[in-house]
């Protein structure tokens, strides 16, 4: 859109748990519109998720959101051009992009697993994220590493 901002869509909240942020997980994990599949997927690895960390005492909703929480970046690196030179800028996040980027780590190294079906592999990346480790964990280190190392070029933000 060339001149006005494209208006934020309301998403419902979801029927089981009343969450938005569940419903905007299910939407990313969905392939090929198949909506109910995917919250079938996502109730079962919370399921599972529930039988891993019974020690732990929280509720598996609880135990996702934290995980989400422990992926998510603070700072990423954008390229940028300055004088010919392609420098890697770290910059912010702001808080919608941060969300939707743990969200699709979350997922993609999911799918990346190895495993029997799309809820164990979910379920074992949900609670990989809890105990701070995992792909998604370990690409969030590394993006806050890279932010780090380019430091020096952070007067160069846009």
């Amino acid at each position: 859109m060339r001149k006005s901002r494209p208006k934020k869509r309301i998403l419902l909240p979801d029927p089981k748990f009343n969450d938005v942020l569940v419903t905007r997980f299910v939407n990313d994990l969905m392939v090929d519109g198949k909506k109910n599949l995917s919250f079938k997927i996502f109730y079962a690895a919370l399921d599972i998720v529930k039988e891993k960390t019974e020690k732990t005492g929280k509720s598996p909703i609880e135990v996702w959101k934290k995980s989400l929480e422990n992926i998510t970046p603070a700072v990423e690196v954008k390229s940028r051009r300055v004088g010919g030179a392609t420098f890697q800028v770290p910059m912010e996040i702001r808080p919608e992009r941060k969300v939707s980027i743990s969200i699709k780590n979350m997922i993609l190294f999911a799918r990346k697993r190895s495993g029997k079906s799309m809820a164990d592999k979910l379920a074992a990346e949900i609670v990989a994220g809890f105990n701070e480790e995992g792909g998604a964990y370990k690409k969030k280190e590394d993006t806050h590493r890279m932010a780090e190392a380019n430091r020096a070029f952070a007067h160069f933000r846009f």
